[in-house]
């Protein structure tokens, strides 16, 4: 009888102890930010942890000292049957393996979940041991202060949207929405020069340009919905002429030059412009293209269309589109 009474103290002893340890390991592995991301998409478990993670330390020395009372209370017990050096190596494996390292991997596994069972337990250890645990969580408060808040670099965001590639990751996000948010986080270190058509290759007209047939006829072929008008120096823009804006025009009757049309004013954009900027000028300007200037000459023109294939890493064609 004795024999079995003692076996059932080392098994609820080293249990406490695993159990603590588990806790331990798994709580303290739980980010405070992701929990509280978590909460607000209605997951339940994190609801359930979250109050508990806010208060770290409290929570911390509550488990550490049921931890250490189960350990010591090991110990007692073996001396009671085995002699000192004996006793002190049984308890030291019990502890170290069955009540530390087998615990601490198992509950790693799953930390959220495991929190969120025994959390009425870290309650009850939180009651047991608030005279002690409370004055070592304000010490502990006072010196090393709250948990700093941290936010993921745009390096490291873009890590964790690859990750989400892996066919291992069974990620709710297809490869596609996973392009889309890279490049949308590479946006800010990208320059509008990187994506602008040089002006060598762009369309444009000079005030003094003819609207003619031949003009007419040119613009349908490449399907140009919007044409910038410079001077023949490329040094200043005079606005943008919305190809739509011809169609009500009789040009068998009489010929127009480019300054008797309606112009739409643009609005130059820097050649070093980061391209999540370019997002907001195009909002605020109400256009869909800008033309680039750089040293005070314009050097290329960028579209709207531009800077959306840049962030789905795709080219848009339309049916104007010529294919080899």
């Amino acid at each position: 009888m004795q024999t079995l009474l003692f076996i059932l103290e080392i098994l609820l002893l080293i249990g406490a102890s695993a159990v603590c340890s588990g806790l331990n390991i798994a709580f303290m592995s739980l980010d405070v930010q992701d929990l509280r991301r978590q909460a607000k998409l209605g997951n339940k478990q994190a609801k359930r942890v979250l109050p508990l993670r806010r208060r770290t330390y409290l929570v911390l020395a509550a488990i550490l000292l049921t931890n250490v009372g189960a350990v010591s209370a090991t110990s007692l017990v073996m001396e009671r049957k085995f002699i000192g050096l004996i006793a002190g190596i049984l308890s030291t494996l019990l502890v170290v393996v069955f009540g530390e390292i087998l615990p601490q991997a198992f509950f790693t596994r799953n930390s959220l979940a495991f929190c969120a069972r025994l959390a009425p337990l870290l309650r009850v250890m939180v009651f047991l041991t608030y005279p002690v645990s409370k004055p070592l969580s304000l010490m502990l408060d006072k010196l090393f202060g709250a948990e700093k808040r941290r936010l993921e670099s745009r390096h490291e965001l873009g890590v964790m949207i690859s990750e989400h590639l892996n066919p291992k990751a069974q990620s709710e996000l297809d490869e596609d929405e996973v392009e889309i948010i890279r490049g949308a986080l590479q946006l800010s270190e990208k320059r509008v020069r990187d994506i602008m058509t040089p002006i060598e290759l762009a369309y444009w007209l000079t005030p003094e340009t003819i609207i003619n047939d031949d003009i007419i006829e040119e613009l349908k072929s490449n399907g140009y919905s919007r044409v910038p008008i410079f001077n023949a120096q490329k040094s200043e823009c005079y606005g943008i002429l919305l190809v739509k804006e011809l169609l009500d025009i009789d040009f068998d009757e009489h010929d127009y030059h480019v300054r008797e049309l309606t112009l739409h004013k643009a609005h130059l954009v820097g050649s070093m412009t980061a391209l999540d900027t370019m997002f907001r000028k195009f909002i605020a300007a109400h256009s869909h293209l800008m033309p680039v200037e750089a040293n005070d000459t314009i050097v290329g023109i960028v579209t709207i269309e531009d800077l959306i294939e840049e962030i789905i890493g795709h080219e848009i064609e339309d049916e104007t589109d010529h294919h080899a």
